[in-house]
């Protein structure tokens, strides 16, 4: 398949090939592929897919393809919810894609199709039980959607994502209503003062911003997330409060 001709940005995003003495590829991305019903021609593009940049393997790890793979996923699930929710409001639909295209949601369809265990993880973050880690999974599998893109087309990685994806539409059921709203409305409902968010730290590569934001209410303890944008970080961290303090059911919508 000449994906080059066909998809312009391949060149673009073509891997270099990884050199791993005494690793069989094969042997660790059989099962993976199986998981997914697909079969990689360039197997050096799944490794880097699996590539995380603590192993000392940059610019071979999988920043670039989560670039990418972010995209294509993007277009899938918008397709997805417009065919879902047929007479849905374009506002519900953005909560809906919102809430199935964030990291959190990634790393439980990672996790679905056990994706942690083929990771290439740096000695730190072996130790600190990356392949576990919210921020390092959910990066991966959209590495991983960009290169089944690459390497099979989008008809393959859009297969792969309606199947793994249609079984969580109903996360986006409870992104329909706002979490900074419903946070904000309890807050009053009660007296309290307005949450307020504050930037805990901006890291990451300009095309891929990471921020974690901790949303504070005082007299309670703050909770803190990740997100992508300063308003997706803020949109995370009010939906762990609310799950935290089992808010979400006392506001009414």
């Amino acid at each position: 398949m000449d994906m080059a001709g066909e998809y312009p940005l391949v060149a673009f995003f073509q891997p270099r090939p990884l050199r791993r003495p005494g690793l069989s590829t094969k042997s660790r991305s059989t099962a993976l592929e199986e998981r997914l019903d697909v079969r990689f021609q360039d197997s050096g593009i799944l490794q880097q897919a699996l590539t995380h940049s603590s192993a000392k393997r940059a610019p071979d790890n999988n920043e670039r393809l989560e670039f990418l793979g972010d995209r294509v996923l993007g277009l899938v699930i918008a397709e997805l919810l417009s065919e879902a929710f047929p007479d849905a409001e374009e506002g519900e639909l953005a909560k809906r894609y919102n809430a199935l295209v964030r990291r959190e949601t990634c790393a439980e369809v990672a996790r679905a199709i056990d994706l942690g265990r083929y990771i290439h993880l740096g000695s730190g973050q072996e130790g600190q039980d990356g392949r576990d880690n919210i921020s390092i999974l959910g990066n991966a599998c959209e590495a991983l959607l960009g290169a089944v893109f690459l390497d099979q087309g989008y008809d393959a990685v859009r297969a792969v994502i309606r199947r793994e994806w249609s079984p969580l539409l109903d996360v986006g059921e409870a992104a329909v209503r706002d979490p900074k709203s419903a946070l904000q409305e309890w807050a009053q409902s009660r007296g309290l003062a307005l949450p307020r968010y504050e930037v805990v730290s901006a890291t990451g590569p300009d095309h891929a911003p990471e921020f974690t934001i901790e949303v504070v209410i005082d007299g309670m303890e703050p909770a803190r997330a990740l997100g992508r944008s300063k308003r997706s970080a803020e949109q995370a961290a009010a939906q762990l409060m609310l799950d935290r303090e089992e808010i979400a059911n006392s506001v009414k919508p």
